[in-house]
């Protein structure tokens, strides 16, 4: 009996090894599940940076950088989140003072972010949704049911650990006197000079390992919100499927299923190319100019070649 199409398909790494098809016989909705559309030379679950772009093992004539457009509020914030959650682990790995004095500036960034509304709120949700459209191949054919039981206790232990800290969690985060003096020099420009935090400056002097303990403590208050954000960003980079574009003339319109909401879009082009993209869209469209870059004295100008590119619609 055929598949209902508003079912969707199962992902490649969830099925059985006598079950695989190739990705061009599967149906294109609704959003299959994460790893389903492996691409050469595409990291699916790379984030914007270049460096995280590049798949490791490319060589140089496969190698993308990949840019992300969010579609909707939820998904902007969960970007801004992991990309300053990864800013300061990255920088904690240092042992510099300047590193540190980068890792404190993303840690009191994460703070203003997760003080506007209900993100751990929000992303308690999403994780409930994901856990729920995983439960739907549950019991179809064809199945990995090793993977699937492993991608879903992964989700309800994240769940679990984000539900149990409470909403109040980074309270002691929001009341140190520490980090507030930290954060309200930050607004002026040289805010936090040596002169205007003389604490500040004492604690940056202290010895790596003192240094790194109390930073080391504080990123593990948000860590329970980091690390499921970073989980549901994989899951949804991996629910699209790349396929090949081209832009006439640089200029690109893509028109978004209403029935299956997408929540980004992604676009990869060569490392090596001097081309951009510049993207705007809403739920229901998106628009994509692509400029040539020159330097930074110059301003950008839209191409008016043919511009090739790979496009993954994220739902």
């Amino acid at each position: 009996m055929a598949e209902d199409p508003r079912q969707g398909t199962l992902p490649l790494p969830l099925r059985a090894a006598a079950d695989k098809v190739t990705p061009t016989a599967l149906a294109p909705s609704p959003p299959p599940l994460p790893g389903l559309w492996p691409s050469p030379g595409l990291e699916q679950n790379t984030r914007m940076n270049a460096n995280e772009a590049v798949a490791p093992s490319a060589d140089a004539a496969t190698r993308v950088i990949v840019y992300e457009q969010p579609l909707n509020e939820r998904m902007r914030n969960f970007l801004r989140l992991d990309f300053l959650y990864q800013q300061a682990v990255h920088h904690h790995t240092k042992a510099d003072p300047w590193s540190t004095r980068a890792a404190v500036s993303s840690l009191l960034e994460i703070l203003a972010i997760t003080q506007r509304g209900d993100v751990r709120g929000e992303v308690l949700k999403e994780l409930e949704r994901q856990m729920a459209q995983l439960a739907v191949y549950n019991t179809r054919p064809g199945v990995d049911t090793a993977r699937l039981r492993v991608a879903m206790t992964k989700l309800h232990r994240m769940r679990e650990e984000l539900s149990n800290v409470g909403a109040l969690f980074m309270q002691k985060l929001r009341d140190s006197e520490f980090l507030n003096a930290i954060k309200h020099r930050s607004t002026i420009p040289g805010g936090t000079c040596e002169f205007d935090l003389p604490d500040y400056t004492h604690w940056l002097n202290q010895p790596d390992e003192l240094r790194g303990a109390d930073f080391a403590h504080w990123i593990a208050i948000i860590r329970p919100l980091g690390d499921a954000v970073g989980e549901l960003l994989w899951m949804t980079r991996e629910q699209g499927r790349p396929r090949p574009e081209v832009a006439p003339g640089g200029v690109f319109h893509l028109a978004l299923d209403r029935e299956v909401p997408a929540q980004m879009i992604r676009i990869a082009l060569p490392s090596g190319t001097d081309l951009y993209p510049e993207i705007s869209g809403s739920h229901y469209r998106c628009s994509v100019r692509f400029l040539v870059w020159q330097d930074a004295g110059t301003r950008p100008i839209q191409t008016t070649e043919d511009v090739r590119f790979t496009l993954t619609t994220c739902t």
